[in-house]
């Protein structure tokens, strides 16, 4: 009797669901234990979803799960190249023996689904082409090898491989087909500079309708129904990664702004998914969250967003697009800071978790830090 008046409670049905929610948020570390002695193909599946995640930077297979949900929500034919990078890379990262703790996190496998996604975004030959299925095989497995081969050289310096492969690979084969390529044709690459003049009135609602954008269009999505979607699979992730992802799109919406880009690259989100990016990494994933890193991340965002501007100018006068350079680069040159007030709170690469379990872990190393003190104090 007793148990089911508990079990009716309020109170307890709220405790249940908010533990189940507790449960589902953060890295679920506890889910790969859950799938140690499952069958291959299981476990496979949870590696991809974290794969899906990470491009995010997101450790988390429901928010993977829901993201993908997103991406098929958006354009089935998007999510399918998305999909196949993800497994082509992910089978490429098993087959060369490749640490299978990295492998299991989806550190070896989100390039190749950004290099799908962005093959996809660019073909000019429409959707469900299949010769398309080449290349975004082809270039999601170089990825991994890319990235192990900058593992080696970044690691020293403990700084992430991040999407440097991503990135390179995919302006190497936009440099390699061209927009009437026979078999491959492309979309021509515009500048978001005033390249025509705004001849329109800029509508404030599109504007705002952006910033969520912008962390949609970290995986090429410029719809706003499955972008905030993907925002709410970071938020199960993380708040804090959620609430860096749009103060970074709209520094970059604000940096466009100031330069007066192109209207369709404010109302898409392509001005604010630099500054998302480089705003997440910085704001509790490297660094401990405290006010001066979280201003140092919005600082990093608009510095990102200005770099992206400046590098889309440049390249789309040769008919390339700047893709994330700006984040990566401007997150790589936050890491290598060594300032004593920021190097105190970075977080080395192989302990990165979720920005709220970096601030727990960093208030009970403090706290046992001030214990060890009182102690020996005569």
């Amino acid at each position: 009797m007793q148990e089911k008046q508990a079990r009716g409670n309020p109170a307890s049905l709220t405790q249940r669901l908010l533990n189940c929610l507790l449960w589902c948020s953060g890295d679920m570390l506890d889910l790969d234990k859950h799938f140690e002695d499952k069958p291959v193909v299981l476990q496979m599946l949870l590696w991809c979803l974290r794969t899906v995640a990470m491009v995010i930077l997101a450790n988390n297979p429901l928010s993977g799960a829901l993201i993908l949900a997103a991406l098929y929500w958006a354009s089935p034919w998007q999510s399918l190249l998305g999909t196949l990078g993800v497994l082509a890379s992910t089978f490429t990262a098993v087959v060369i023996g490749q640490d299978m703790g990295e492998v299991s996190r989806g550190q070896h496998g989100f390039n190749g689904m950004l290099v799908a996604l962005l093959m996809g975004i660019f073909s000019s030959a429409g959707d469900y082409y299949w010769w398309l299925l080449l290349p975004v095989c082809l270039g999601s497995a170089t990825c991994v090898f890319v990235s192990n081969g900058l593992s080696s050289l970044l690691g020293r310096l403990d700084l992430p491989v991040s999407v440097f492969p991503f990135n390179t690979i995919i302006v190497l084969y936009l440099l390699c087909t061209r927009p009437d390529n026979p078999y491959f044709p492309h979309h021509v690459v515009l500048a978001p500079g005033v390249l025509h003049p705004n001849d329109t009135q800029l509508s404030a609602a599109a504007v705002l309708c952006g910033i969520p954008l912008g962390v949609g269009q970290i995986f090429a999505c410029h719809v706003l129904g499955p972008s905030l979607l993907i925002l709410g699979a970071v938020l199960l992730y993380s708040p804090l990664l959620a609430l860096h992802a749009l103060l970074g799109s709209a520094a970059g919406t604000l940096a466009g702004l100031s330069m007066a880009v192109r209207h369709e690259c404010l109302y898409s989100g392509l001005s604010g998914f630099n500054g998302a990016l480089s705003c997440m990494a910085v704001g509790g994933l490297f660094f401990t969250f405290n006010w001066r890193t979280h201003i140092f991340a919005v600082a990093g965002a608009f510095v990102s967003s200005y770099v992206d501007i400046a590098l889309n100018n440049l390249l789309g006068t040769i008919g390339l697009p700047a893709c994330s350079w700006a984040a990566t680069l401007t997150t790589t040159l936050m890491l290598l800071m060594t300032s004593q007030s920021l190097a105190a709170y970075r977080i080395p690469i192989g302990q990165v978790m979720a920005p709220e379990r970096n601030l727990y872990c960093r208030n009970q190393w403090e706290a046992g830090n001030t214990s060890e003190r009182e102690s020996t104090d005569v």
